[in-house]
């Protein structure tokens, strides 16, 4: 396990990298690498990041379960077959765990909070349960629990996606930072019932005008919550949610394997 923590909210590549501190490995058994990652990244999420410009201090409010949840899933539904080791990246508006792998058998970043268990390494999963500590449960219910997490805890659902581009594809998981805004769920139930979404829509939806509308947009889309598609011309550009259409999440996501119990 790799853990990178970034001063801001995006990567910058470059001789000097937007660090914060040395990247943390941690590596042994299974239960004890879960263990010690999930306790490392609560620590630098409870101190909190010192933003260079502002000098204010970044509050994460990610619920607890969700990131080891998270991690432990990572460590459980990886691709072994795969000399990679899982990626864990710290900025000040999300967490993003990058995992070896694409999902398995019919998963996908679109149906992967109802799909249900698909077991990739089962035995692991067996045997991790059984520990006097289990990391896992072995019920097939994490990955639904960090959507009711999340949405508890008022922030968007995590975002799935796969990278299939790299040199050594993997399952990427973008805990965001950010409270969601009340009309989103509006927003995302219409594109759940009717697909892409343009200008005029949120504005009937969220009763704004087009200005505001424009700027709610360009706003998700930056967050990665909607990709923007130009295909029809400007004058008929709509918005969809990028796992929705199986779609790589916009550049701010990360991968990550299937449920505790799956």
């Amino acid at each position: 396990m790799r853990v990178f923590h970034y001063r801001g909210s995006r990567i910058e590549p470059g001789a000097v990298p937007n660090l914060i501190k040395a990247p943390k490995t941690i590596s042994g058994p299974l239960p004890l690498q879960i263990a010690q990652t999930s306790a490392y990244v609560l620590d630098e999420l409870a101190a909190g990041l010192t933003l260079a410009a502002s000098g204010f201090r970044t509050v994460h409010r990610y619920p607890e379960r969700v990131i080891k949840e998270a991690i432990t899933n990572a460590v459980i539904h990886r691709d072994y077959r795969l000399n990679r080791d899982i990626h864990i990246r710290i900025l000040d508006n999300r967490i993003e765990i990058e995992s070896p792998g694409l999902f398995p058998g019919t998963i996908t970043p679109a149906n992967v909070n109802r799909a249900g268990s698909f077991a990739r390494n089962p035995l692991i999963a067996r045997n991790l349960r059984e520990f006097p500590e289990p990391p896992n449960v072995d019920a097939g219910e994490g990955v639904r629990m960090m959507f009711a997490e999340m949405r508890a805890a008022n922030l968007y659902p995590p975002f799935y996606s796969e990278n299939r581009d790299a040199a050594q594809p993997a399952v990427v998981v973008s805990l965001l930072n950010e409270e969601r805004p009340p009309v989103w769920e509006q927003v995302s139930d219409w594109m759940e019932r009717n697909g892409a979404l343009a200008n005029s829509d949120l504005c009937r939806i969220a009763a704004v005008d087009t200005l505001k509308a424009s700027k709610m947009l360009k706003r998700w889309v930056e967050q990665g919550v909607l990709t923007r598609d130009d295909s029809g011309g400007k004058r008929h550009t709509v918005y969809r949610k990028p796992l929705a259409d199986g779609e790589a999440n916009a550049a701010s996501s990360i991968s990550m394997p299937l449920d505790n119990g799956q």
